[in-house]
């Protein structure tokens, strides 16, 4: 199985041993950053890395560390494709996949040590969907939520485009219309100073 793993400056010191014990298991895993500690790193940035890796099934499941797990699952779930939860027991960290088709683990290092978070990924790598009858039919309801959610999202999307492209239209009509306005005064202009130098003409010949 391929794991991908991923930290901010909390969970960078057990991502490191978690990578180390993944491959111990036989699974590959996949360091997907930081790759210097820094203190000033959001957790944001690097749930949406390991969340569009995981939802785009360039792995198979992701493992996510912060400071509590929390940051990271509640990041995390707003791409689509994702279901993180934070787990800091055994028992959930199998029944989130067991049940929830979980595919993303969240947990927080100044929560667990490294020996309980060995027993967490465990859990989780080894668990599998069970895909009964009572479970697809409850995570049908949560994908119909996620996609009714996006449907929305995009159409509010499509919404302030096509007022931006009005009032885009709207400048340029105005725009036209002054240069419009500035073409027909010049050429009323041009028509003037015409009549006057016809006029000087005149005047001129008849002196």
């Amino acid at each position: 199985m391929r794991i991908s793993l991923t930290a901010d400056h909390n969970g960078f010191e057990l991502k490191k041993e978690l990578l180390e014990y993944i491959t111990s298991l036989g699974h590959e895993a996949i360091d997907l950053g930081p790759y210097e500690y820094d203190s000033s790193d959001d957790y944001p940035d690097f749930a949406k890395i390991i969340s569009n890796n995981v939802s785009q099934k360039e792995t198979d499941r992701g493992i996510m560390i912060c400071g509590s797990g929390v940051g990271a699952s509640v990041a995390a779930n707003k791409i689509k494709g994702t279901r993180a939860a934070v787990c800091h027991d055994i028992y959930s960290a199998h029944q989130g996949v067991e049940h929830d088709d979980m595919n993303l683990l969240c947990i927080g290092s100044r929560i667990i040590g490294i020996e309980v978070a060995k027993e967490l990924v465990k859990a989780f790598i080894e668990a599998r969907y069970t895909g009964e009858e009572r479970h697809s039919r409850r995570l049908s309801k949560v994908l119909d939520m996620e996609s009714e959610f996006n449907k929305e999202e995009h159409l509010s999307d499509l919404q302030k485009r096509e007022n931006v492209l009005n009032e885009e239209i709207e400048e340029l009509k105005i725009l036209n219309d002054k240069k419009a306005f500035q073409s027909r005064a010049l050429k009323f202009s041009g028509i003037g100073i015409f009549i006057v130098l016809f006029l000087i003409l005149i005047t001129s010949l008849l002196e």
